[in-house]
């Protein structure tokens, strides 16, 4: 009896032996292939639990993620003005066929980004010799690395990836480049500068004058009514001085030659030389003491 126990116990083991090394799991991260002696049986592209010959099949796992080609170093290429640029750039990119990925580069990701940066540079380097340093630093930058991806992608179907996005973080000027083009860009925003200065003070001279002008009409004009508006004070005094003339002319006369002495006598310092006779004394002759 213990005989026959031992040996289920022992069949048990080689079966649970037998069954583990028959199962496998591919996660959600992970694609697979199945190999027999070497040689591809079936490729595997969904997660979830899967059976296999043991000892005779083996499984090799891909990762099935977003994968990331961070370039160390930024990367210099000429455009068509002859300057250097210094490129800083990433590449996303997925395996889409594994069964092409591991025939084409055996599986080896570090292959694999090797012949993805030297398209993508390859390709950078014509795309930056027909450009000039201001569309390759702003004025293209998205329109080149729609065109690097898909030209990317092109190369990269072949060994069974795809190119997802092509991003260029940063694009520099040497230093010697940098000094010469900020030389440039100081010059001509001081002629800029210069040229709205000479346009304002033009501006300036215009409006100044049109204000001159425009004071001198205004003080003409004020000047006009008031010589106006004096002229007609004058004659309806003048009238209001007839009428009352007309009223009593001796007395006005009289009220006259008084005024007249008044302003003629109103310093003891001053002389007037007159003759008796005069008509000056016309009403200081002929005055009378009062009742």
């Amino acid at each position: 009896m213990n005989q026959k126990l031992g040996v289920a116990l022992v069949l048990t083991v080689v079966l649970l032996i037998v069954v583990s090394m028959s199962v496998f799991v591919v996660d959600t991260r992970q694609k697979g292939i199945v190999f027999r002696f070497g040689e591809i049986v079936y490729v595997i592209n969904k997660p979830g639990l899967y059976l296999k010959l043991p000892l005779v099949d083996n499984v090799r796992y891909f990762d099935a993620r977003l994968l990331t080609i961070d370039s160390a170093e930024p990367e210099r290429f000429l455009t068509n003005e002859k300057k250097n640029v210094l490129v800083d750039l990433f590449v996303k990119w997925q395996i889409s066929d594994v069964q092409l990925y591991y025939i084409s580069v055996s599986g080896d990701e570090a292959r694999a980004q090797i012949r993805l940066l030297q398209t993508i540079n390859d390709g950078l380097r014509a795309e930056f010799g027909s450009r000039s340093v201001h569309d390759v630093v702003s004025g293209e930058r998205n329109a080149i690395m729609e065109e690097m991806r898909k030209k990317a992608n092109r190369d990269a179907v072949k060994i069974g990836v795809e190119v997802r996005d092509v991003r260029l973080k940063r694009v520099d000027l040497p230093q010697e480049v940098s000094e010469s083009v900020y030389g440039r860009m100081r010059a001509e925003r001081t002629q800029f500068a210069n040229k709205l200065r000479s346009t304002g003070a033009a501006d300036s001279e215009t409006i100044r004058a049109e204000a001159d002008k425009q004071r001198e009409v205004i003080l003409a004009q004020a000047y006009r009514y008031a010589q106006t508006t004096k002229g007609e004070g004058d004659g309806k005094a003048s009238a209001i001085y007839a009428r009352a003339y007309e009223q009593n002319p001796e007395f006005y006369a009289f009220y006259r030659s008084l005024d007249a002495y008044t302003k003629s006598f109103k310093s003891k310092s001053d002389v007037m030389v007159l003759e008796p006779n005069s008509e000056f004394f016309k009403y200081l002759k002929n005055s009378k003491p009062a009742k």
